[in-house]
C-alpha cells in the first residue's frame, strides 16, 4: 500500500494505508473468535476494552473526547469554525462479527484526521469521529441505538432501561464498564456526516464496480412473536389434538420465505432466532419465540408485508389452537440520503480513479439516524463473497485505503460546502 503526503493541492493528500489496516488489526485482537472474526456485544467488558483503545488513538491525536449519556464517544478536532463535519460508525459486533463492519468507519474517520494533521492542513470546519453505541442491536434493542439518542429519536429515560438479552439494563451496564457520560442528548447536530463503511452484501462484487454511494437505507420492521401452546408427550399425544407452538414457527417462517420471494424488488424476510421450551426430544413444546426481520426500501411495500404477516399469524394459531403475542423490537422507516453528499461521493470516487455506482443499503447503519438531523450520505467498500456477519469477512487492504481516501476527499468538500 502506498502514502502520498501533501504537496500543496488537496487532492493529492492520501492517507496511510498500513496505519489504517494496523489499526482494524489491533482492534481485532480485541475478542477474537474462531474463524478469525470478532465477539464484542454492546457494553460488555471486550466492548470496554474495544472502546478504551480507540479512546486512547484519538487522544493521540489530540482530539476533545466527550462521552454522553448513552455511551457516544465522540472525539472532535476543534479547528476552523462552525458545526463539525463528522463521521465515524460503531465497533461494537454480532456474536459472530468479523473485523470490518462498523470499525472500518471508525478508523477511517481518524485516518483522515491523522493524515491532514501530518501534512499541516486545517479544514476550514471542525472534523469529528463518532463511536456510537449498540449499532448492531444484537445484546439490546433496537438497532442504532446510540445514534437514535444522540439525533433525539429515543429519550435517554427509555434507553437507559432497556434490558439486554443476557438480563442486565443498559444504564448499569454503561455504569460498570466506565461509559456512562455526562453530555446531554440529543447532541448539537453536525454540518455534515458521511460513513465509510463496507457493504455487506454481494452487489458491488458481482457488477464488478469498486464502491458505492449509498442513496439511503431500506426500512426495517424487527418483532418477536411469542407463540404458546401446551406442553404434551410426544409419544401418547395424537398429532390432531396437539397445540404445538413449533409447527406454528415453521409456517410463519416458510410464509415470510415465500412473502419475499412473491414481493421480489429489495424485500427480505429473515427469522434469526428460534427459541423452544422445554427443548426436549420426547415433549410437545410449551412455547416457542421467534424474530422476524423484514425490510424494503419502500414504505408502502414495507406495511402492506407487515399486515400480511399479521394475518398470516393470527388464521394459523387458530388453525393451531395456539396463543400468540407479539413485540416491536424495531421499526424504522426508508431513509433516502442528501442528494448534494451522494453526488460529492460521486464525483471523488470517480476523481480517484474508481468505479462506484448508487445504491440504497440493505443493512441498518448509524447514517440513517444522522439523516435526520443533517445532510448524510455513505461509501460502500466491496464485501469479497458478500459476507458479513460472519467471521469470514473480508474487504481487501487496497479497497480499504481506497475507501479512506475517498472519504478524506469527501470531508473536505463538505467543510466547504454551504448546505443552507
Amino acid at each position: 500500500m502506498t502514502c502520498c503526503f501533501y504537496t500543496g493541492n488537496m487532492s493529492t493528500l492520501r492517507i496511510d494505508g498500513q496505519r489504517l489496516l494496523d489499526r482494524i488489526m489491533a482492534l481485532a485482537a480485541i475478542s477474537p473468535i474462531e474463524g478469525g472474526g470478532n465477539c464484542r456485544l454492546a457494553l460488555t467488558d471486550e466492548d470496554k476494552d474495544g472502546r478504551d483503545l480507540v479512546v486512547t488513538w484519538m487522544k493521540d491525536l489530540g482530539l476533545s473526547v466527550s462521552v454522553d449519556v448513552v455511551g457516544n464517544i465522540i472525539g472532535v478536532w476543534n479547528v476552523g469554525s462552525g458545526s463539525p463535519v463528522m463521521t465515524g460508525s460503531h465497533i461494537d459486533t454480532v456474536r459472530t462479527g468479523g473485523k470490518y463492519d462498523g470499525n472500518l468507519g471508525v478508523l477511517a474517520g481518524l485516518q483522515v484526521i491523522e493524515t491532514l494533521q501530518q501534512a499541516g492542513v486545517t479544514p476550514q470546519r471542525p472534523f469529528a469521529v463518532g463511536v456510537f453505541t449498540d449499532e448492531e442491536g444484537a445484546r439490546f434493542a433496537p438497532d442504532m441505538l446510540g445514534s437514535l439518542v444522540f439525533v433525539g429519536g429515543l429519550s435517554v429515560e427509555e434507553a437507559l432501561d432497556i434490558q439486554a438479552i443476557d438480563g442486565p439494563r443498559l444504564g448499569d451496564e454503561l455504569t460498570r464498564i466506565g461509559y456512562a457520560g455526562n453530555t446531554p442528548c440529543p447532541q448539537t447536530p453536525p454540518h455534515a456526516f458521511v460513513e465509510l463503511h463496507i457493504e455487506q452484501g454481494p452487489l458491488l462484487e458481482a457488477n464488478d464496480v469498486r464502491f458505492g454511494a449509498v442513496t439511503g437505507v431500506q426500512g426495517i420492521s424487527w418483532q418477536e412473536l411469542t407463540i404458546t401452546g401446551q406442553s404434551n408427550h410426544a409419544g401418547t399425544t395424537p398429532m390432531r389434538l396437539r397445540k404445538d407452538p413449533v409447527v406454528v414457527v415453521a409456517e410463519v417462517a416458510k410464509f415470510l420465505h415465500d412473502l419475499a420471494l412473491r414481493y421480489g424488488g429489495n424485500q427480505v424476510c429473515t427469522v434469526g432466532k428460534i427459541d423452544v421450551h422445554p427443548s426436549l426430544i420426547n415433549v410437545v413444546a410449551a412455547k416457542a419465540t421467534m424474530t422476524l426481520d423484514v425490510r424494503n426500501t419502500d414504505e408502502q411495500l414495507l406495511k402492506q408485508a407487515e399486515h400480511e404477516i399479521a394475518h398470516f399469524i393470527t388464521e394459523i394459531a387458530q388453525r393451531e389452537g395456539v396463543t400468540t403475542s407479539i413485540r416491536t423490537l424495531a421499526r424504522f422507516e426508508p431513509v433516502q440520503f442528501d442528494q448534494r453528499v451522494i453526488d460529492i461521493v460521486h464525483h471523488h470516487a470517480i476523481e480517484l480513479g474508481h468505479t462506484v455506482q448508487c445504491m440504497p443499503s440493505g443493512a441498518g447503519h448509524d447514517a440513517q439516524m444522522l439523516a435526520r438531523v443533517c445532510p448524510t450520505a455513505m461509501i460502500f467498500t466491496q464485501s469479497k463473497d458478500g459476507l458479513s456477519h460472519n467471521p469470514a469477512e473480508y474487504t481487501s487492504p487496497e479497497d480499504l485505503e481506497a475507501g479512506a481516501n475517498i472519504l478524506l476527499q469527501t470531508m473536505l468538500t463538505l467543510a466547504e460546502t454551504d448546505f443552507s
